[in-house]
């Protein structure tokens, strides 16, 4: 029972889907952690990312598909980020509203339908596939292909958060009133980051939906629970690292939740019920740090009341 739930099967399962997630838990860790944005639009952007990069897949263009889809996340930003801070819409306000009309929005770019079918069409699996035929790694060319997209998209992170814009970014997120004392432009670097972090978010509905080989307009929902259960999986292995080590606990954090999730789809649990398992996840993630901050507490509230009992016996 235990070697089938625990498979190699299951094990690279959870590291194509937690590579491909993990961009989304890249994306709200710089909107969210750095940026201290809480944006909700992420679902909406996640399937416009699917959308786009499925609709030029289709027209033949699989490699354009991930370029393509990366404008229109980062277009999706903008607009967040436009709404924010030239418009006076609080944050989650702003987030709901952009992922409200990107629901019009990605049914029109999937031309009406609700459902795209892409089982005869070209994508980067399939170029992978073909390339990698005969070799040694023909099996695991999805894998191959988003430890691929994850792992550039880590060193760009890690590089680009160590700039000057990188820096101003973080400090925007730390201080805001002290980055507009240093002459900096908290707006400037607000559009930046989300811009940034919607692409990774669109890139990675790019890749599943060309993994899957399909597209449906729910294709992100649930997704900011996901990539929040992933950052907070993330920050109790690294979160108190190093800037680099940091971005890679996000992209860990993802492989844990994947992890679980395939799991819970070995015990042949209802579809219905895999929600719960990602808020159950969440909850975890969430209130394990703090149940393990407050064990001491708790330990020497027990031995007090222990002498206590005995003073008295």
């Amino acid at each position: 029972m235990l070697a089938s739930i625990f498979s190699l099967n299951v094990l690279q399962t959870a590291l194509e889907l937690g590579c491909i997630y993990g961009l989304v838990a890249l994306a709200l860790f710089l909107s969210y952690s750095i940026l201290n944005i809480a944006d909700l639009s992420t679902d909406g952007c996640f399937t416009l990312g699917a959308a786009v990069g499925a609709m030029v897949a289709i027209a033949g263009h699989p490699y354009l598909a991930i370029p393509a889809a990366m404008g229109a996340g980062v277009l999706s930003g903008f607009i967040t980020a436009l709404l924010q801070t030239k418009m006076g819409i609080d944050s989650l306000l702003a987030g709901i509203i952009v992922n409200t009309g990107l629901y019009s929005i990605n049914i029109a770019v999937m031309g009406g339908s609700s459902l795209l079918n892409m089982n005869k069409t070209e994508t980067v699996f399939t170029k992978a596939r073909a390339l990698l035929q005969g070799t040694f790694l023909a099996e695991q060319y999805k894998l191959l292909v988003a430890a691929i997209a994850v792992i550039a998209v880590i060193v760009f992170l890690a590089l680009f958060l160590h700039t000057r814009l990188g820096l101003a970014i973080r400090a925007t997120g730390d201080n805001p009133d002290m980055v507009r004392s240093s002459s900096i432009n908290p707006v400037f670097t607000t559009i930046i980051g989300l811009c940034v972090a919607n692409s990774f978010t669109a890139l990675s509905g790019c890749l599943l939906a060309q993994a899957q080989k399909s597209v449906n307009i729910d294709i992100g929902g649930g997704m900011v629970t996901i990539a929040l259960a992933s950052l907070l999986i993330g920050n109790v292995f690294l979160g108190k690292k190093k800037m680099p080590l940091r971005i890679v606990g996000m992209v860990l954090g993802a492989f844990v939740f994947r992890l679980v999730y395939t799991i819970a789809l070995r015990f042949n649990m209802p579809a219905f019920m895999l929600k719960l398992v990602s808020s159950v996840i969440v909850v975890a993630a969430i209130s394990i740090p703090y149940i393990k901050q407050q064990l001491p507490l708790i330990k020497r509230r027990l031995e007090s009341r222990k002498r206590e009992g005995n003073a008295n016996a």
